[in-house]
């Protein structure tokens, strides 16, 4: 069964997938729309960054992760280098780790 499942669901996926590019001249959306469809992916992507950030399993992952996100934040909205971004989150996150702090 769970087979079966995946490929129903790969079908769905590539569905989709062709459904964009075939009906782009024939769906016209109105004008507000853009505005609310972009509005709403940015929503979703903060909301999946939190919930990721903030629990593990079923309860709150401690202060270091919650840290070592706001440093990542911090240094994507200075525009600093994605591997620098990385290696200063880890490493915030590691050294509240090893200082004590959950």
């Amino acid at each position: 069964m769970p087979l079966v499942a995946i490929i129903a669901l790969a079908g769905i996926t590539y569905a989709f997938r062709l459904a964009g590019p075939l009906l782009r001249d024939r769906v016209r959306l109105p004008k507000g729309a853009d505005g609310l469809i972009a509005a709403a992916t940015a929503v979703l992507l903060v909301s999946l960054a939190a919930t990721q950030a903030l629990t593990q399993g079923h309860g709150f992952a401690g202060w270091a992760r919650p840290a070592g996100v706001a440093v990542a934040g911090l240094l994507a909205a200075r525009k600093a280098p994605f591997p620098v971004i990385v290696i200063a989150a880890a490493a915030a996150t590691a050294l509240l780790r090893l200082a004590g702090v959950g």
